[in-house]
């Protein structure tokens, strides 16, 4: 295995949680972010190997008339079938590991490397990444903050958020693997605070 000498930080937090608001005020302090959700978007685009390979598996009703991954029509179908979610999770997570890794060792190589990188990961926990990292950070808040939270910025109904929150890791377990763990239930400028304070701690190492 691949050792690094910067520091490899994954960040986590359930829906609604603030994690957006954490990487955007990390990159503002100059510091490198992987996004391994855009990650999993790149693989499965037109023409990419991986797309072919899901639709091996699942059909062609999972594109659309322009050969792109019909996200709902593939989302109707693995999040009605924990069989067909796991099959569609052998698929992608190793490739997203190997990209990560592979986004890491380039900034392993510069001349000059930052003192560390955050890799923005939502199903960090569900999916088995902490072995990647030297560090975790949770961003959390309440359940009820979360629901109000996305409720009104994207405008989903209770019921809808409440089945993906219990789809996703609870807050205890995303905390119990946490090196450090970024309170969210307060004021922006209390969670700045605290950011500002782990990328001191994080820089110095």
């Amino acid at each position: 295995m691949q050792v690094y000498t910067l520091l490899i930080v994954g960040l986590t937090g359930g829906i609604g949680s603030g994690k957006s608001t954490a990487v955007d005020a990390f990159r503002n302090f100059g510091i490198p972010i992987i996004d391994a959700d855009q990650i999993s978007k790149n693989l499965v685009k037109a023409g990419q190997k991986t797309l072919n390979d899901v639709v091996k598996l699942f059909g062609d009703d999972i594109l659309l008339p322009n050969g792109e991954l019909n996200r709902k029509a593939l989302g109707k179908i693995v999040f009605s079938d924990p069989d067909a979610l796991s099959t569609l999770e052998a698929i992608l997570h190793p490739r997203i590991r190997s990209e990560i890794r592979k986004q890491i060792d380039g900034f392993q190589t510069l001349p000059s490397p930052p003192p560390y990188i955050i890799v923005d990961i939502p199903l960090l926990v569900e999916n088995n990444y902490q072995e990647i990292f030297d560090r975790i950070i949770t961003v959390d808040c309440t359940i009820e903050q979360q629901i109000q939270r996305v409720m009104d910025r994207d405008k989903l109904d209770k019921s809808t958020l409440k089945n993906i929150i219990k789809k996703q890791a609870s807050r205890s377990q995303r905390n119990n693997i946490a090196s450090h763990i970024l309170d969210n239930s307060g004021s922006i400028d209390s969670l700045i605070l605290q950011i500002k304070k782990i990328h001191n701690e994080f820089s110095s190492v």
